[in-house]
Parts: structure tokens; sequence; C-alpha cells
């Protein structure tokens, strides 16, 4: 029988470290933010970009240099889901679109997930994987 994980409060900070205007202290993402922004960091880190751990992140970004293409995508659609199962454990539901756009030399990315043990609604995020100029 399979153990059911239920998630709690979670709490992180915000990467802009910009002040909270009152308090001055650095602003606070919770729950559903602070795991969407833990999913696309999973997604935007090069693996050896962290130090302790080297092994978390995906290689999407060197599918730049292959053809924009729906195999490629397919790649891309893989690493993502490897690198997100492996690492971020208070998600499931998970599904990831890649659209291959050759015109712009870049891939449109959306992933879908939901938080485990949380009622929030399916949460997603959107961004374009490009070259950069």
């Amino acid at each position: 029988m399979a153990i059911t994980r239920i998630s709690r409060a979670f709490k992180d900070i915000s990467l802009s470290f910009e002040p909270h205007p009152v308090t001055k202290d650095l602003s606070i993402l919770r729950n559903e933010s602070a795991i969407r922004r833990s999913v696309r960091n999973l997604v935007e880190t090069i693996p050896t970009e962290r130090f302790f751990n080297s092994l978390i992140g995906t290689n999407v970004r060197s599918s730049l240099f292959e053809l924009i293409d729906f195999g490629t995508a397919s790649v891309i659609e893989d690493q993502i889901k490897t690198s997100i199962g492996n690492f971020e454990p208070r998600v499931t539901n998970l599904k990831v679109d890649v659209d291959p756009q050759p015109d712009l030399n870049a891939f449109n990315i959306t992933v879908y997930f939901d938080i485990i043990g949380q009622d929030f609604p399916t949460q997603e995020f959107t961004f374009l994987l490009e070259a950069v100029k």
C-alpha cells in the first residue's frame, strides 16, 4: 500500500531580493508560490551549477543547438519530467508541453502539475527557451 504524502505550509524567500516596502524584510513566497518557484528553478538550473548537488537541473539549454523540431522537443520534455520527478516530491500529475518555434529558433514550454495533499488548482508556468542573441 502506497504512503500518501500530505503537504503542509511551505515558505521560501523571493529570489528578487527586493525588500518588503513596510517591514524592509525579504519578500516571502508561501505554499503554492514557493513550490511553483522550486519547480521553475529545477527546470532553469543547469547541472553542475549547484555546488553541493551537481545532479540537480536539466540540460534543456544545450538543446538549443540541435534542430528545432519535435524530436528535440521530446528530449526536452523527458529531461524536465525526469528532473522534477527526481527532485520535487511535493508535486504530482506532471505534464509538460514543448512546442517548437523554428521561426524564432526557440521552444515554448508549459509545465503543469498538482501539489500533493493540497486543494490548490493545477499549477502551470510557461516560458520561452531561446538562444541568447
